[in-house]
């Protein structure tokens, strides 16, 4: 399904002393509802995601958002001024609040910026009451052990991280390997409700993943990436069968 471009990179450049890391001319993203970008160990995709959220800086170029007809550059942007405007990203590496429950974490991704005090947001028993009904509805699509303690394992802090995302409802959601340590039935469940956002809600959500399977099954588009460069977009019959691709990564 396609609403056109929700990110535009141009003359994208991220370099570390002599080593240019990432070198994209002029792209757009964001045009279908889940898209992928794939490609081997090194070739930048994680920093291309770093550079749109605006967790490392650019070296040159600029990076525009797409909100409702108006073009946002959003190269300076500070993480949470994206958010702001729609746009998140979940987490390689886990990131949690081990002092937090699910229940909890999860009330914390839905309360309003002027509440993100903890005790304010705690309490206040109108905010709570509010979140309840949409916090009952993941625990029981994700079927956690026990909502009142901790995520302990790797892979319900992960599903959280995911979660947490999806309940900010953005306008787009950068998706850094959001599968990796889950359980195929949490992975199928967790790309179910990616699917469900997407057709719903207009959502658009760029996966990086190195489950080949995964991408072919679930993206619309995928965009291949190598030597800090994104060299080819298409349709996943497209790009599976594409011999670059095989000679550069599958075929690895």
């Amino acid at each position: 399904m396609s609403s056109g471009k929700v990110i535009h990179l141009k003359n994208v450049v991220k370099r570390y002393g002599g080593r240019t890391v990432n070198d994209i001319n002029d792209k757009v993203l964001g045009e279908c509802g889940i898209e992928g970008l794939i490609g081997p160990n090194g070739a930048g995709k994680t920093t291309l995601i770093n550079l749109i959220s605006n967790k490392i800086s650019l070296t040159e170029g600029q990076i525009s958002f797409f909100k409702d007809g108006t073009e946002i550059d959003i190269s300076k942007s500070s993480i949470d001024k994206l958010s702001r405007l729609g746009l998140v990203r979940s987490n390689q590496i886990i990131q949690d609040f081990d002092s937090l429950t699910i229940m909890d974490s999860m009330l914390l991704s839905l309360a309003a910026s002027k509440q993100e005090r903890f005790y304010k947001l705690f309490g206040d028993k109108k905010a709570r009451k509010m979140a309840e009904e949409e916090i009952a509805w993941y625990l029981d699509f994700f079927h956690f052990n026990n909502p009142n303690g901790h995520a302990d394992s790797a892979g319900e802090k992960k599903l959280l991280d995911i979660i947490r995302c999806m309940m900010l409802k953005p306008k787009y959601a950068l998706m850094d390997e959001p599968t990796a340590g889950l359980s195929e039935d949490q992975t199928q469940r967790a790309i179910e409700l990616m699917k469900k956002r997407t057709t719903e809600e207009g959502m658009r959500i760029l996966i990086v993943e190195h489950d080949l399977d995964l991408i072919w099954n679930v993206c619309e588009k995928i965009h291949f990436m190598s030597e800090g460069k994104i060299l080819l977009q298409g349709s996943p019959e497209e790009i599976k069968c594409n011999e670059m691709v095989h000679n550069k990564y599958i075929g690895e």
